[in-house]
């Protein structure tokens, strides 16, 4: 069984002659020349797919970047001992970093589009699972390039332990000034530099490479150099993934509360915001129609620890109808007093009137008109609402939400659509069914 294991999992077979596998290597290492015009090239191809979110030339800038070439040297040069190859290795690399920085950032800057893209704000949070896939995707690397066939690998190798992403990731930090994606995204890219460069050390010393003679102390030096490295980047990656696993949980505990406090009940919820990065934790919902006083929001704050949502504060956003209401009370309250008080009072009070009109609708003419149209819809509610995203940016969506016996099909919404839009000069408006308890 040994023997079968040993002959299943061998690399000596197969492998390319090992002076010649060390000369291609030696040969990928500078960046000059082709080399240097690529590389430019792919990190202009990365930052225009980061820009415009395009994970399919993402993948194309993945595919030709050389950047895999002085990591590889590097991890070889570290495994025969020789260090006039690591220092060239060294400083090719970071002639094709501050080059991927340098343009990326120019790029980045003269770009009219600056938002943040999902597939941008992917390269910003690293944690161990990038560990490990710039570790396991450096070892199928190094042994595919010392086969004697190389096959398919390669290019999933380049995919996988993705070098340029992060690397233009990091100047778009620089050009808009987001130091934490600049610093978030330079990890990412050192992990993946790092552990290459690890897996590339492990297999060349595992297939036997002709080291060069050193002192003992030297050799020692570089092993504990390695170990250093590890812990220095497995530390914080472990930190980053154990955060990701806590934010996953309490998205799925809040989402676990919202279905059993409210949905199960049969409240129509019309907003939901959530802060796992504050302290304490936020949860911000709004409701179509429900009102909650002051006890009841109470209770539900108490109950969120039943759910395992701990240092967490509920907000119930409510209509702001009845705090208008409660300050023109206040107001009139004031007229003996002071009449000056109370001209610039009702001047406040009609900004509020103007400000929550923006936000409704006489849905009572509106379902008497729609009625007419529609006969099977029993109720309708039309009002604006702020939606709110991760990247703390923020667009008003008119929302239509209606009662009916039937769903309406597709066409009837579309003309029922044009119809809000053209009632009310609306440029959009999304509609829902309220779905009864």
């Amino acid at each position: 069984m040994k023997r079968f294991f040993i002959y299943l999992f061998d690399l000596h077979k197969g492998q390319a002659d090992k002076l010649e596998t060390l000369n291609n290597i030696t040969a990928n290492i500078s960046f000059k020349g082709a080399n240097l015009w690529t590389l430019v090239c792919a990190i202009l191809i990365a930052s225009v797919g980061l820009n415009v979110n395009s994970g399919a030339v993402i993948i194309g800038a993945m595919l030709i970047s050389p950047l895999m070439g002085p990591i590889v040297g590097a991890g070889f040069s570290l495994g025969i001992y020789d260090f006039t190859l690591l220092r060239k290795s060294l400083n090719n690399l970071l002639i094709a970093t501050i080059a991927g920085l340098i343009v990326s950032t120019i790029y980045f800057y003269v770009s009219p589009f600056k938002q943040e893209q999902s597939e941008l704000l992917a390269r910003t949070s690293p944690n161990i699972y990038d560990v490990m896939i710039a570790f396991f995707g450096g070892l199928v690397g190094v042994i595919a390039v010392t086969r004697v066939e190389k096959g398919n690998p390669i290019p999933g190798v380049a995919i996988a332990t993705a070098l340029m992403p992060p690397l233009c990731t990091a100047g778009y930090g620089l050009a808009t000034k987001h130091y934490s994606f600049f610093l978030g995204a330079l990890f990412l890219y050192s992990i993946n530099c790092v552990f290459i460069c690890i897996a590339t050390y492990l297999i060349v010393k595992y297939l036997k490479y002709p080291a060069k003679k050193i002192a003992i102390k030297h050799e020692k030096r570089v092993k504990y150099s390695i170990t250093f490295l590890i812990i220095l980047l497995l530390v914080p990656s472990a930190y980053f993934a154990y955060s990701l696993y806590q934010q996953q949980k309490f998205t799925e505990s809040v989402n676990a509360f919202i279905v059993k406090e409210f949905t199960d009940n049969g409240e129509t919820l019309i907003y939901k915001k959530t802060n796992f990065k504050k302290n304490p934790k936020t949860i911000e919902l709004a409701f179509l129609t429900k009102h909650f006083n002051r006890p009841e929001i109470k209770q539900l704050n108490d109950r969120l620890n039943s759910y395992g949502i701990y240092n967490t504060k509920l907000i119930i956003k409510q209509d702001t109808t009845f705090n208008i209401s409660n300050l023109k009370n206040d107001i009139l309250n004031e007229v003996r007093i002071n009449d000056t008080l109370l001209y610039k009072r009702n001047a406040e009070i009609s900004a509020l009137k103007k400000e929550a009109a923006k936000n409704s609708f006489d849905n009572k003419e509106l379902l008497k008109e729609v009625s007419a149209i529609y006969p099977e819809i029993s109720a309708i509610s039309v009002s604006n609402h702020t939606v709110y995203t991760n990247t703390d940016s923020s667009y008003t969506e008119a929302v239509l939400i209606y009662q009916a016996k039937r769903e309406l099909g597709r066409s009837d919404k579309g003309k029922l659509a044009n119809w809000i839009k053209q009632r009310l000069s609306l440029n959009n408006v999304v509609i829902f069914k309220q779905q009864k308890p």
